[in-house]
C-alpha cells in the first residue's frame, strides 16, 4: 500500500536524526534553533503552500470542512483536559498526555498520506479541515504544554503568530480564488518543504536521550498512544457518520485525526525549557505504530461502505 510505504519513508527520517544526534550533528542548542526555525518559518510557509497549486478546493465543501474542523478540536479540547486525569496523576504528565491526544502531526505527515490515499487535492480539505488545528495547536496547545491552561495563561499574541498568519493568508487565498504566480508560490514551496525532513529529525535526534527500556514499560504511553491512534479516530468517524456528514469530508477528516502526535509537542517542549521526554516517547511510539494502524484503519472505514 502507498500509504505505508510513506510511513515508512518518514519513519526512516526519524532514525536518520537519531543517528545524526549519535554522530553529534544534532543536539543542544541546534535542536532548539531548528525547532524555532520550522515553528516560525517553514511550518508556515508549508501551510501557504498547501493553497498555491492551480486548483482550489470545490467551494461547496469549505463550510463543512471547517464546520467538521472545528467541531473536531473543540471535542478534542474536552478530551485533552478529561482523558490524561484517568492515565497520571501528575499534573505536568497530563499536560503532556493531554496534547499527545489532542494534536495530530497533520502538517509533517498528514498531507503526504492524505494525497497517496486519496489524490494530491485533498491536500487542500486537508489543510482546511486543520487549520482550527493550527489556531488550537498555538493556543491550548502551548498551554497544555507549559502546564498553564488556564484563562490567565490566554494571550491574544497567540493569533498572531507565524503559523496564524500563514492560516488567515491561506484562507483568504481560497475564499477569493487567489492564483498565486509561480515566481511566489515556488519560492514558498521550497522553504515549506523543510518541514517535514526537520521536524522528523529533531524527533530522532531527541530519541537519542532516551532509554528504551524504560519507555516501552511505560503504561501510560500505551494509554495515550491507544486513544491518539485508534480510539479517537474511530470515535469521530462514527460520530460524524451518524451526523450525516459528507462522507469524503468525514473520510479525510479521520485519516487526519488518526496521525501519530504531533512533532511541535517535542519542538514546543525545547522552546519553552520544559522536560520532553514523555512528549518524545509518545511521539516515537505513535510514529512507529501508525505504520500499522493508518492503512487498517483506512481499510476498515472502506469495509463500512
Amino acid at each position: 500500500m502507498e500509504d505505508l510505504q510513506v510511513m515508512v519513508t518518514l519513519f526512516v527520517i526519524v532514525i536518520v536524526g537519531y543517528i545524526l544526534r549519535r554522530l553529534d550533528y544534532l543536539g543542544g542548542d541546534f535542536d532548539k534553533k531548528l525547532s524555532s526555525l520550522i515553528i516560525d518559518v517553514s511550518c508556515p510557509m508549508l501551510i501557504l503552500s498547501s493553497v498555491m497549486g492551480d486548483r482550489l478546493p470545490d467551494r461547496n465543501l469549505i463550510l463543512p470542512l471547517l464546520g467538521v474542523g472545528f467541531s473536531t478540536y473543540i471535542i478534542l479540547c474536552f478530551v485533552a483536559v478529561l482523558a490524561p486525569r484517568l492515565i497520571s496523576r501528575d499534573t505536568a504528565e497530563r499536560g503532556m498526555i493531554g496534547f499527545a491526544v489532542m494534536f495530530a502531526n497533520v502538517g509533517f505527515i498528514g498531507y503526504p498520506i492524505v494525497a497517496s490515499i486519496f489524490n494530491s487535492q485533498a491536500i487542500f480539505y486537508a489543510a482546511l479541515l486543520n487549520m482550527p488545528g493550527t489556531l488550537f495547536i498555538f493556543t491550548i496547545g502551548v498551554m497544555l504544554v507549559k502546564g498553564e491552561f488556564s484563562c490567565e495563561a490566554f494571550s491574544w499574541k497567540l493569533f498572531l503568530t507565524p503559523m496564524m498568519i500563514a492560516s488567515y493568508i491561506a484562507a483568504i487565498i481560497v475564499a477569493f480564488d487567489i492564483h498565486v504566480p509561480e515566481a511566489i508560490g515556488k519560492p514558498v514551496s521550497l522553504l515549506g518543504s523543510i518541514t517535514v525532513p526537520g521536524s522528523l529529525m529533531v524527533i530522532g535526534s531527541s530519541l537519542a536521550g532516551i532509554k528504551f527500556g524504560n519507555m516501552f514499560s511505560d503504561v501510560k504511553v500505551y494509554a495515550a498512544t491507544l486513544l491518539r491512534l485508534v480510539i479517537i479516530p474511530l470515535a469521530l468517524y462514527a460520530l460524524f457518520r451518524v451526523c450525516g456528514v459528507n462522507e469524503l469530508v468525514n473520510e479525510i477528516n479521520t485519516v487526519v485525526i488518526a496521525m501519530p502526535t504531533a512533532a511541535f509537542g517535542v519542538m514546543f517542549c525545547m522552546k519553552y525549557n520544559r522536560d520532553e521526554k514523555m512528549m518524545t516517547e509518545i511521539t516515537f511510539m505513535t510514529t512507529v505504530l501508525s505504520v500499522i494502524t493508518i492503512p487498517l484503519l483506512h481499510v476498515f472505514i472502506q469495509s463500512l461502505k
